[in-house]
């Protein structure tokens, strides 16, 4: 559905974001790009959807090159959500929602059904149809910004961050409702993250960027077996040392009760 080919892209200064990235992501699957800040991930999201344009290699979407068109016309078949969730706070809830089915030329009608057809699968009440943003939680905020993402009916979503700053508990439960969306539509997503844990649980294929470029690409049980690269074991250990501190404890507790 993706190909990524030969991907290269500086910025002023000559600093190299993206070095010669190669990808290629199957239709219906669930790719998350791992890496720290600074790494590149966000640079190669932001050029599949021409956002940002490469100054070498190329990207097709469902076998069409993006460079070919007008890009605003890629970006309305291509859903996109980032943290900032970006909402229009002007708009209400259904207007927010409704922004690229109107400029596609919807009718109001088909609009106001895909809204309620959109709060239902994102699990907010039709009621909140009504509210503008500042009347919202960030997770509510959020999941309208996934339902704007969802809106046009794409076929490939990218997220770029979208749970990063949200409390645990609802960022742990949006990764999942969304992993149900993703398979309920038959989507292809990509999603950004630097959390390897938010990666593990929700890929099914990870590739980690250091340095622009692509370190590792593989299913994440081939990770947690073991990777030659120090910095890909570093960022799987990291999460697998934190869980056995937590056993650790939940074991101490057990005994200080027993006793």
């Amino acid at each position: 559905m993706i190909r990524i080919a030969g991907v290269r892209k500086t910025f002023d200064g000559g600093a190299v974001a993206v070095d010669d990235v190669t990808l290629a992501i199957a239709k219906g699957e669930f790719r998350v790009v791992v890496g720290a800040s600074g790494s590149g991930k966000t640079t190669l999201l932001k050029i599949i959807n021409r956002l940002i344009e490469p100054d070498a290699g190329s990207v097709t979407v469902d076998g069409r090159p993006v460079a070919e068109g007008p890009a605003p016309q890629l970006r309305r078949r291509i859903g996109y959500a980032f943290q900032g969730v970006g909402l229009f706070p002007h708009l209400t809830v259904a207007e927010n929602i409704g922004v690229t089915p109107k400029l596609l030329g919807w009718q109001p009608a088909a609009v106001a059904a895909r809204v309620d057809e959109l709060l239902d699968l994102v699990a907010l009440p039709r009621a909140f149809a009504t509210r503008r943003p500042d009347a919202l939680s960030g997770g509510q905020r959020q999941r309208v910004g996934l339902a704007r993402a969802l809106a046009a009916k794409p076929e490939v979503v990218l997220l770029d961050e979208p749970f990063g700053a949200l409390d645990a508990v609802t960022r742990d439960t949006l990764g999942r409702d969304y992993r149900q969306i993703h398979e309920t539509l038959g989507l292809t997503t990509v999603m950004i993250t630097h959390d390897m844990m938010e990666a593990l649980l929700l890929a099914d294929r990870i590739a980690v960027m250091r340095g622009g470029r692509i370190l590792a690409d593989s299913a994440p049980g081939d990770f947690l077996a073991g990777h030659p690269d120090p910095y890909v074991r570093e960022l799987v250990d990291t999460p697998r040392r934190q869980a056995e501190r937590v056993a650790a404890l939940a074991a101490q507790s057990r005994g200080m009760g027993a006793a």
